[in-house]
């Protein structure tokens, strides 16, 4: 009975000894719960203001007749929804991004060889590396002027291809099907850094071991791309699809630079552009860009759907 007693007699002063932790403060533990929003207040801040606020004011010019320059504007309702659909001609521009849909197959096919490739051990791939990504990050409006003299009568075009003893007297931006021709492979020219460098990221995060083990079962480089890596990077190929399909829909810089969307050229968003600040039609160029916003959205999610990213799981 006596050893029962000290037994709880020391237990009793240990506890005493060693006091139990006491809570954290109310006001500590809000503060704690608040610092996430607190580093998210910046960034969220900076998307309201320039680009969800952008889109409400689209949203409510495009049932406006705001010419872009007078203070008044008048609601209209849909009207401007209404022309848009009833003239056919707007919407014959689409036609031209079928030429860029097509360089961005060739862009990806291209993106995804070299990203292979230059993924395994190669002689000098830091410097292929480089030279693949160098485009994309040259200005846009550069690109233009530069490809611009490249086309154009007697330019450098002709002049490399006179070297090589063909002789042309083609005009490269004169006629609708050379000149869109011309304009997709610059954006291929441009973009195909972007999405190599995505592909090879993809490429090198799958480990290594994988590999180890498809060279000891006697697999060659065309079966460790069809079982490893394909399957490996399918939501990078997903991504890079979706970002290829709404490029070509929205295609703006290269060909307002170089013709102006002249010859046949002209895009959507050029048309758009041309609307609000040539022909001072805010209100119907408003409506216009809310109908292409819809359509990529409605393209994305149809592509989504067709191709959903599932868990991938190589080992």
């Amino acid at each position: 009975m006596t050893g029962t007693t000290e037994t709880a007699a020391v237990k009793a002063a240990a506890g005493a000894a060693v006091p139990a932790p006491a809570p954290a403060p109310r006001p500590a533990r809000l503060w704690r719960g608040a610092t996430p929003w607190l580093f998210l207040l910046a960034p969220l801040t900076l998307l309201i203001v320039f680009t969800y606020a952008p889109i409400a004011n689209m949203v409510a010019y495009s049932f406006t007749d705001w010419d872009g320059v007078s203070p008044e504007l008048n609601f209209t309702g849909a009207e401007n929804y209404s022309e848009l659909f009833t003239r056919p001609e707007l919407f014959e521009v689409f036609w031209v991004s079928g030429y860029y849909l097509a360089a961005s197959v060739v862009q990806i096919v291209a993106a995804l060889y070299f990203a292979t490739i230059l993924s395994f051990d190669v002689r000098f791939r830091n410097l292929f590396k480089g030279v693949l990504f160098f485009p994309y990050l040259i200005n846009g409006v550069a690109i233009g002027f530069v490809f611009l003299y490249f086309f154009q009568d007697g330019g450098t075009l002709d002049s490399v291809l006179s070297l090589l003893g063909v002789e042309t007297d083609r005009a490269w931006l004169g006629t609708p099907e050379s000149a869109n021709t011309s304009l997709a492979g610059v954006s291929v020219w441009r973009y195909l850094g972007l999405n190599f460098v995505l592909f090879l990221g993809a490429i090198q995060s799958i480990p290594g071991e994988l590999y180890e083990a498809a060279e000891l079962d006697g697999a060659n480089r065309w079966h460790q791309f069809r079982y490893i890596i394909a399957p490996g990077i399918k939501p990078v190929l997903s991504l890079t699809v979706i970002l290829s399909i709404s490029g070509s829909l929205s295609v703006f810089e290269i060909p307002y630079i170089m013709t102006g969307g002249a010859t046949g050229t002209e895009t959507f968003v050029i048309q758009t552009v041309k609307l609000a600040f040539q022909f001072n039609k805010t209100g119907l160029a408003s409506a216009a860009a809310l109908v292409l916003l819809l359509i990529v959205l409605a393209v994305t999610w149809v592509q989504r759907r067709l191709a959903p990213d599932d868990k991938v799981d190589l080992v």
